[in-house]
């Protein structure tokens, strides 16, 4: 019998500090204390399960914002029919960082990478707000976010995709036109900056004095450059891409409140990435949905500045006899001053 405590030591230690179940079996052995594989998995699995009403509450309260980020990262399921892993996929959304609420991310395990899965987690989003269905989606290229834009969500660009095109091209060549192209990226990022603390009224203002100027200037060049560059090369695909794009790239600065690109969603799948390293892969499809419920929950505590294992502790304490009308109260959000 695990104290909450405990339970939550096992769970931050697996999926904050990323240390596979067997390490910890290891340190605890080195304490004299007997703590097998199989039972840590076991309680793994009942604080999924203890913890998915308040993942499924972040869930409902991500889709009530208007503008999110989403990406998609891949991870490996055990098959054990075919005696081997097969690739499956955490999806992850992200509240926008521009928000006044608190800073959400919630992942989604699925077994595929179709748009199907967006479009299914996406379904009458946002909810209760204005835009009946159609809120504003910062995303990369990847194609299956097509059909959510064909069916009314508008599309953000993400400058740091197109800023990567160019930066591929200077580290490779260090060629004259991607260097000038990673100037003017350089100086929208500046101007994001010094607009970081405004309010939306201040940074729209903002934007269309420094960020606008800089986006139409920098369209009409690649404009004019792009009929003289050979197709199929580095710059031309690059040139292409942010083109072709460049409705959603621009769209951020006619506006306060949008973001300007995808790296809040990037910084948050970044864990996953490092774990996945070190935990391999996951059980099955019912153990991949338990441990996207605790990582959408670490990682918003992690956002709103709340010490995870403190957070877990107390609400695996709370949650026997904690109502459910009052559940908000127990989500990893930071307290309003």
């Amino acid at each position: 019998m695990a104290a909450p405590g405990l339970l939550a030591w096992v769970a931050v230690s697996k999926y904050v500090d990323h240390l596979p179940l067997y390490r910890l079996e290891q340190i605890a052995q080195r304490s004299d204390v007997h703590l097998s594989r199989s039972t840590m998995s076991e309680w793994i699995g009942r604080i999924g399960v203890a913890l998915q009403p308040l993942a499924d509450r972040l869930s409902e309260l991500l889709k009530q914002r208007a503008v999110l980020h989403a990406d998609e990262t891949p991870v490996q399921q055990l098959d054990p029919l075919a005696g081997k892993t097969r690739r499956a996929y955490l999806w992850a959304y992200r509240s926008n960082s521009l928000d006044a609420g608190p800073p959400i991310v919630v992942f989604d395990y699925q077994t595929g990478r179709s748009g199907q899965h967006a479009a299914e987690f996406l379904q009458h989003w946002p909810a209760n707000g204005p835009t009946n269905g159609q809120g504003t989606l910062m995303v990369d290229d990847y194609s299956g976010y097509k059909a959510l834009f064909r069916a009314g969500v508008t599309e953000l660009g993400c400058w740091a995709h197109a800023r990567r095109k160019f930066f591929d091209l200077h580290k490779a060549s260090n060629h004259p036109v991607a260097h000038e192209a990673l100037a003017r990226i350089a100086r929208l990022y500046v101007a994001e900056e010094e607009a970081q603390d405004m309010d939306i009224a201040g940074r729209m203002q903002h934007r269309a004095l420094h960020s606008l100027p800089i986006l139409l200037d920098m369209h009409q060049w690649l404009t004019r450059l792009r009929p003289g560059v050979a197709n199929n090369g580095a710059l031309a695909k690059a040139i292409d891409y942010t083109l072709k794009r460049w409705p959603a790239l621009i769209r951020y600065a006619q506006t306060g409140h949008l973001p300007i690109d995808n790296n809040p969603i990037e910084n948050a799948i970044r864990p996953i990435a490092l774990g996945k390293k070190n935990w391999l892969f996951a059980g099955s499809e019912r153990a991949g949905r338990r441990a996207a419920a605790i990582q959408s929950l670490f990682a918003t505590a992690k956002l709103n500045d709340i010490e995870p294992a403190a957070w877990l502790k107390d609400t695996l304490e709370k949650l026997p006899t904690w109502p459910n009308s009052r559940i908000d109260e127990l989500l990893p959000f930071r307290q309003k001053a």
